[in-house]
């Protein structure tokens, strides 16, 4: 069993930058991908970047690609993404997952364990 556990949202004018962190429990850590996705109100969870278990390889939505930066220290347990030149609609709030990924990194039903989620508002 892996728990995740997000920080680092808040609210930032547009252009700002934030960056979150996913803490995971348990001694597999590098044993999983890791992802991060957003939800906005009435809309569904999307896919915006991940990792994989050593950090070789990453990807991301075409909506933050040049913006956003995913990272994992495997000995902080962590999974980081930094957040630059925030736009209104990056509004949503942000969940880590961890999962063992067989076909697509982008596709949510290969993530086993899910975070609670933090809150990321951007301001116009």
């Amino acid at each position: 069993q892996v728990q995740l556990v997000e920080s680092g949202g808040g609210l930032v004018q547009a252009g700002g930058s934030l960056r979150l962190s996913c803490v995971a429990s348990g001694r597999t850590f590098s044993t999983y991908a890791m992802g991060w996705f957003r939800q906005a109100p009435g809309k569904e969870r999307e896919f915006v970047a991940a990792i994989s278990t050593y950090g070789a390889s990453t990807y991301y939505a075409d909506s933050v690609k040049g913006r956003f930066t995913i990272s994992r220290d495997n000995a902080k347990n962590t999974v980081y993404l930094q957040m630059n030149s925030l736009k209104p609609e990056d509004t949503a709030g942000y969940y880590c997952a961890a999962g063992i990924i067989y076909t697509d990194y982008g596709a949510r039903n290969e993530y086993n364990y899910w975070g609670q989620g933090t809150q990321v508002t951007v301001s116009s």
